[in-house]
C-alpha cells in the first residue's frame, strides 16, 4: 500500500470553531481557544500520522476585511494555506448567515477538493441543520458535507476517513514524530496571549503581542522571560493592575498552563513595554513573526 500525505486547510469566518476542530482532530491543544473573535493570528500546523498516511492540518485566522497591517498579514496566511492545500475544510456555524463572496468564488475556481463542515449541530434542530446544509451546498458545491460538533467531538471519525481518502500519494512532509512546524517559544507566547484574552476585556487583548525574550531549559526547571507589548500607557496600567495584582494573576495562570503543555516545572517572568501602533509597523510585525 502506497503512503499518502497532504495539506488540509481549515477556513471559515471568526468564531465558527476552527481551532476547536483542529485540536480535536490532532488530539492536542495547539491552537488557543476563546470566545473572542480574531483569537487565531497565525497559520498553525498540526500533524497527524498513521502507518500509511500523514495529514498536515492548518488552522488559519478567521476571514475578515483588514483594518490594519497585522490583519493584512493574517489574511495572507489564509492565502498561503489556499495555495498549499490538497483539501479544504470550509467550516461554518450551523446558524451562519453571511459569507465572504470573493473567497467563495475563489475557492470554487480552485481545482481542490472542498469539504463543507457544519459545526455546532448540538445547538440546532434537524430542520435547522437541513436548511443550513441545503443553503451552503448550493453556495460552495462541496465534494461532501459533514455535520459535526467540534466541542463534543461528534462526527469527526467520518470526516477524518474522508480526508484520508482524498490524500494524494506522497511520502511524509514532516518527520513522523513531529506534531507541528512551530517552535516551543511560539506556543508559550500563545498561551500567555490566551490568558490575556480570557482575563481582560474590551480592546486590551487585541492590542497585545507577546515576545519570548529568553527560554532556558535545565533538568529541574525551564526559565522563561516574556515581554508583553501594548500600544498605550493606559493599557500597560490595566495589565499591571492595582499594586501589580493583575499581572501577578496573569503570571500564575500562564505558568500553570505552560507547565501542563511542556510537562516541566516553569519559572515565568513577565514584563510590559509600550510600542505605539505596533499593529501597523511592518518591521515590528516581522519581529513578532508575522511573515509568510
Amino acid at each position: 500500500m502506497e503512503h499518502k500525505a497532504g495539506f488540509v486547510s481549515i477556513l471559515g469566518l471568526p468564531n465558527v470553531g476552527k481551532s476547536t476542530l483542529m485540536n480535536a482532530l490532532i488530539e492536542e491543544d495547539l491552537s488557543i481557544i476563546t470566545s473572542k473573535a480574531q483569537t487565531t493570528r497565525h497559520r498553525i500546523m498540526g500533524i497527524v500520522n498513521g502507518e500509511q498516511f500523514q495529514i498536515v492540518y492548518s488552522d488559519t485566522p478567521g476571514l475578515l476585511k483588514p483594518a490594519y497591517k497585522m490583519q493584512e498579514y493574517m489574511m495572507r496566511y489564509v492565502e498561503s494555506a489556499l495555495q498549499d492545500s490538497d483539501t479544504i475544510l470550509y467550516m461554518i456555524d450551523v446558524n451562519e448567515k453571511e459569507h465572504d463572496v470573493q473567497l467563495v468564488e475563489k475557492i470554487n475556481q480552485l481545482n481542490i477538493p472542498l469539504l463543507l463542515v457544519i459545526n455546532k449541530i448540538d445547538k440546532a434542530s434537524e430542520a435547522q441543520i437541513l436548511a443550513c446544509k441545503e443553503k451552503w451546498e448550493s453556495i460552495l458545491k462541496p465534494r461532501a458535507t459533514f455535520c459535526i460538533s467540534a466541542l463534543k467531538q461528534v462526527g469527526l471519525n467520518t470526516l477524518t476517513q474522508k480526508i484520508i481518502e482524498l490524500l494524494p500519494i506522497s511520502p511524509p512532509y514532516f518527520p513522523k514524530d513531529e506534531l507541528t512546524d512551530r517552535p516551543m517559544r511560539f506556543f508559550v507566547s500563545e498561551i500567555i496571549r490566551e490568558k490575556i484574552l480570557l482575563l481582560f476585556q474590551k480592546e486590551i487583548p487585541y492590542s497585545v503581542e507577546i515576545e519570548i525574550d529568553s527560554y532556558k531549559e535545565s533538568k529541574d526547571i525551564t526559565r522563561i522571560e516574556a515581554i508583553i507589548y501594548v500600544e498605550r500607557e493606559s493599557q500597560k496600567a490595566i495589565l499591571l493592575g492595582h499594586k501589580g495584582a493583575s499581572i501577578k494573576q496573569l503570571g500564575i495562570e500562564s505558568r500553570k498552563s505552560i507547565e501542563d503543555f511542556i510537562d516541566h516545572k516553569v519559572y515565568l517572568s513577565l514584563s510590559i513595554k509600550v510600542q505605539k501602533d505596533w499593529r501597523n509597523n511592518d518591521s515590528r510585525l516581522k519581529k513578532f513573526g508575522y511573515e509568510i
